[in-house]
C-alpha cells in the first residue's frame, strides 16, 4: 500500500481539524465558536508541551538517514525531521526539541510513562500496538520491508541457506516475530541470537557471531554504511514483511494526536502543492484559497487544534516538505541515494485540497 493511499483513506474521514469555515483570520480564531489555543489544548499532552516550550521526542539515534547523532551531538535523519517539524509548528523553532535515545524494549514504556511526548523511531504500525499496547499511529512516513544482510562471500542467497546457522536480531520488535514466522513457514531450523540494543546486534554480526543480520531493509542499508568494510556485506533480495513506519503518540489524547497527525500530513500535502522551503514565500498572499488556508492566512485550521494558525508555514519554512526531507536524508541528496519507490508521490484517491476547502 502506498503512502499516498494511506493519506487518501485517512482524508475520507470527517475531521473538523482540516475543515475550517470560509472565514478569514490570522493567528487568532475567527468567529463562530473558534477556540483559543489554551482552551483547545487544555488537559492534553499538547498543553504540557506548550507550557514546557520544548518537545521531548523519542528516537533511535543510531540509524543513519533516519535518526543518527554524530560526534558533536547533532541529530539528523527522516525521523528526526518529523520531530523538528512538530517543534516548528508549535514554537516556530525546529530546534526546540530534546531527543531521547530509546532502544526497542524501552520505547513504549517511556512513551506510556510520559518520559517522551512522542516517538519518531522507525516504529512499525501493527494492530496489536494500535489496540493492546494503546498507541496511536500518525501517518506512515516510510514504507519498508524486512530484509537480511549477509557477508558477500558467505554463499547464502536465500532464507533456506540459514539452516543450522545463526541470525542476529533485535528483540522486542516485529522483526523478531517476522523472522520466526518466516522460518517456521519454510521449515528452516536456525539459531536466533537476540539483542536488546541494535548497536550490540550489529557489532555481534560484524564480529562473526552470526551469519546474518535481519532488520528493515532501509536500516540494513544505513547500518551497512557504518561497518568497517561495507562492500564485504550485501542485502539479500528477500522481503519478509511489510513495515509501515511512522510517528507514535499515546491513545486517548486526540488533541495531541491531531497535532502530530496533521503536521505529518502537512509535510506530504506541501509536496503536492509544490511548496518548498525555498519557494514558500511565493505562495503567501496568493489567490488560491486552499493554499491560503494551508498556510494559515485564512480559516482556523491551526487554532481549531490549539496551535498557531500558520503552523504549516512554519513547518515548510524550517523543515521543508516530505520530498525535501526524504531527499536530504535518504534520497539523491544523501549518501544512500535510495529511490522513492513506494514512498513516492503520485495521484491521491482523495486530496487534502478537497478537505481544506470543505466547510464544517
Amino acid at each position: 500500500m502506498k503512502k499516498i493511499g494511506l493519506l487518501g483513506i485517512a482524508l475520507t474521514l470527517t475531521l473538523t481539524a482540516c475543515g475550517g469555515a470560509d472565514t478569514t483570520g490570522g493567528s487568532a480564531p475567527a468567529g463562530d465558536g473558534g477556540e483559543s489555543t489554551e482552551s483547545a489544548a487544555g488537559g492534553s499532552r499538547l498543553q504540557t508541551v506548550l507550557d514546557r516550550g520544548q518537545l521531548v521526542c523519542g528516537v533511535d539515534g543510531g540509524i543513519p538517514g533516519f535518526s543518527f547523532v554524530d560526534e558533536s551531538g547533532t541529530y539528523s535523519g527522516l525521523d528526526v525531521d518529523v520531530c523538528r517539524a512538530v517543534a516548528a509548528a508549535l514554537f516556530d523553532d525546529p530546534d526546540a526539541v530534546e531527543y531521547r535515545r530509546l532502544d526497542s524494549t524501552e520505547r513504549f514504556t517511556a512513551l506510556a510513562g510520559g518520559e517522551v511526548d512522542m516517538l519518531s523511531r522507525n516504529t512499525t504500525w501493527t494492530i496489536s500496538r494500535d489496540t493492546q499496547v494503546g498507541l496511536e499511529f500518525a501517518p506512515t512516513t516510510f514504507f519498508d520491508g524486512q530484509g537480511m544482510m549477509v557477508r558477500a562471500d558467505s554463499g547464502i542467497t536465500d532464507l533456506e541457506g540459514f539452516a543450522g546457522r545463526a541470525i542476529c536480531v533485535e528483540t522486542g520488535t516485529t522483526t523478531e516475530l517476522n523472522l520466526t514466522d518466516q522460518m517456521r513457514k519454510l521449515g528452516v531450523e536456525f539459531e536466533p541470537v537476540v539483542f536488546q540494543d541494535a548497536n550490540a546486534a550489529y557489532a555481534a554480526y560484524d564480529e562473526g557471531r552470526c551469519e546474518g543480520m535481519t532488520s528493515d531493509k532501509s536500516q540494513l542499508v544505513a547500518r551497512r554504511s557504518t561497518l568497517p568494510t561495507p562492500d564485504d556485506h550485501t542485502v539479500l533480495e528477500v522481503t519478509m514483511s511489510k513495515e509501515p513506519l511512522g510517528p507514535v503518540t499515546l491513545n486517548n489524547d486526540s488533541a495531541w494526536f491531531d497535532v502530530v497527525k496533521w503536521v505529518t500530513y502537512g509535510l506530504i500535502q506541501a509536496e503536492e502543492f509544490g511548496i518548498t522551503s525555498e519557494n514558500v514565500g511565493d505562495f503567501t498572499g496568493g489567490d488560491d484559497p486552499n493554499i491560503a488556508r494551508f498556510l494559515g492566512e485564512e480559516g482556523t485550521l491551526g487554532t481549531d487544534m490549539g496551535i498557531p494558525n500558520d503552523f504549516m508555514l512554519r513547518v515548510v519554512t524550517h523543515v521543508g516538505n516530505y520530498g525535501e526531507v526524504y531527499d536530504r536524508n535518504l534520497g539523491a541528496g544523501s549518501q544512500f541515494g535510495l529511490e522513492r519507490g513506494q514512498n513516492a508521490s503520485g495521484p491521491r484517491e482523495v486530496s487534502c485540497m478537497r478537505l481544506l476547502s470543505a466547510k464544517v
